[in-house]
């Protein structure tokens, strides 16, 4: 098969082994797979992949599944899905764990289901399942432009939340239309003044945030009582100092998780998860995904440019 392979943090469409299928995976013939940032820091020497994970970028695809290992049940030779990947999405073929497939929600084509598995998992294990977001209370998106961020607004808003986001200008329109029902510029405003005049100087009961440390204490000083901030990125740097009297004032808590390395156990349970809780939201419109552009897979690297430009709205799609 070919894949897309890392050559001194460049990328290169060649020809590489088949992988093997193993007892409790299925072997997924590709569609389509997605641009995340954790493949460019993979390509910059950033972020390698777990231990046994593929060498190849890529952590989400879909496409047929064309092999069936030892011990998988609930998923068929033939069958349509999408899955959540350690790594090898920029390929022809990878090895999926069955508790990390998810069947393709109704209504969606393959292209459209490889932009889900990633930001589904990432925003529901954060805001839904640690930061347990109620309806009524109000969601802080940073980069809402992002696939991470038009995701996280359209979930917000479809369980009754207040979603507020930061992202550049040109990008508010599109946010609203996604249900955000707050747009703050943050190449211009003072994020936490918006947060605070919206919220009548309440604050954000949970925030999500892919900035890191240039963002910490504007986040708690933007946070509700008993508010929640989860820190799932760090592209504004990763040591930052913290009030503690400030946060403990306001029984604050602030966590950091990532996603790729946790154990396939809690991957299962994760995907679990969005099957039950999420895709319904999907096959009823109510969360859809937004893809900015379709590269040819051979292509990643031009569609790896296009994220770091920040142009973006939503996900670029690799297809074969």
């Amino acid at each position: 098969m070919r894949a897309i392979v890392i050559e001194n943090k460049q990328l290169a469409w060649v020809e590489v082994a088949d992988p093997e299928v193993r007892g409790g995976e299925v072997i997924v013939d590709v569609t389509a797979s997605a641009v995340n940032r954790a493949d460019v820091l993979q390509r910059q020497g950033f972020y390698p992949p777990p231990v046994g994970a593929p060498a190849y970028p890529g952590l989400e695809c879909s496409g047929v599944i064309s092999a069936v290992g030892p011990g998988v049940t609930g998923f068929h030779l033939g069958e349509r899905v999408c899955a959540l990947l350690a790594g090898g999405g920029y390929a022809e073929r990878v090895s999926v764990p069955v508790g990390q497939l998810l069947p393709i929600p109704a209504g969606l084509s393959l292209v459209e289901a490889a932009t889900l598995p990633e930001v589904a998992c990432t925003v529901w294990s954060n805001v839904v399942d640690r930061d347990r977001l109620r309806p009524g209370e109000t969601l802080l998106v940073h980069g809402g432009g992002s696939g991470i961020g038009t995701f996280a607004v359209q979930l917000g808003a479809a369980m009754g939340a207040k979603v507020l986001v930061t992202a550049r200008a040109e990008k508010h329109e599109r946010l609203r239309a996604l249900g955000a029902e707050l747009t703050i510029d943050y190449q211009s405003d003072d994020f936490v003044r918006a947060v605070l005049a919206h919220t009548g100087d309440r604050g954000a009961d949970v925030i999500l945030d892919i900035i890191g440390a240039k963002y910490l204490a504007r986040n708690v000083a933007a946070l509700a009582l008993d508010g929640r901030i989860t820190v799932i990125g760090m592209q504004g740097g990763v040591s930052a100092e913290l009030d503690l009297s400030r946060l403990m004032a306001k029984r604050g808590r602030v966590s950091a998780t990532s996603l790729r390395a946790r154990p396939a156990a809690d991957k299962a349970r994760i995907v679990a998860g969005v099957r039950d809780q999420v895709w319904p939201l999907v096959a009823a419109g109510l969360v859809r995904p937004v893809i900015h552009r379709t590269f040819p897979l051979a292509q990643a690297a031009a569609a790896q440019a296009l994220m770091e430009s920040g142009d973006h709205f939503g996900k670029i799609v690799l297809q074969r």
